[in-house]
């Protein structure tokens, strides 16, 4: 059995748990030399020095291990930078933003924005300006089910 290998113990539900703690680990550590400069006496003095925060999910099952999803979240913002660039003016670059914030709110509400973007750009013209928020994604979701993104 690997030095860390008895230190972290695992629930069922994948999360490392158990009474073993960062003092655990720091007595292991004592019992291994490692230059104090090493790339692995780094990594271990970093997780050491925020072991709080690389350890809080263990303490609150609502919180991720990771930030995947976050991550997945803005990918669609990385990958369109370049193309924000061409925009063609400043106002242009603006509308481009709240259009893509309107569609990723409708996602955020459950509709798919390709069928919500539509079921909008059909109806604007004739609808009256004082209730144009009927549009908004939030307002549409429960009088238009076929809106929905597909489970």
């Amino acid at each position: 059995m690997g030095i860390f290998e008895e230190i972290v113990t695992t629930d069922t539900l994948g999360r490392r748990t158990g009474p073993r703690t960062r003092h655990t680990i720091e007595e292991k550590l004592r019992i291994v030399a490692l230059s104090k400069k090493s790339e692995l006496a780094k990594a271990i003095r970093y997780a050491l020095s925020n072991w709080v925060a690389l350890t809080r999910y263990c303490e609150d099952g609502r919180l991720e291990i990771d930030n995947n999803a976050a991550e997945r979240a803005l990918r669609a913002v990385a990958l369109g930078r370049k193309n924000w660039l061409f925009a063609g003016s400043d106002d242009g670059g603006e509308r481009a933003a709240a259009i893509y914030t309107l569609l990723g709110t409708a996602r955020l509400n459950e509709l798919n924005p390709e069928s919500y973007l539509r079921y909008v750009l059909e109806r604007i013209a004739d609808h009256p300006i004082n209730q144009i928020e009927d549009l908004l994604p939030w307002n549409l979701l429960g009088k238009m089910p076929e809106l929905r993104i597909a489970a």
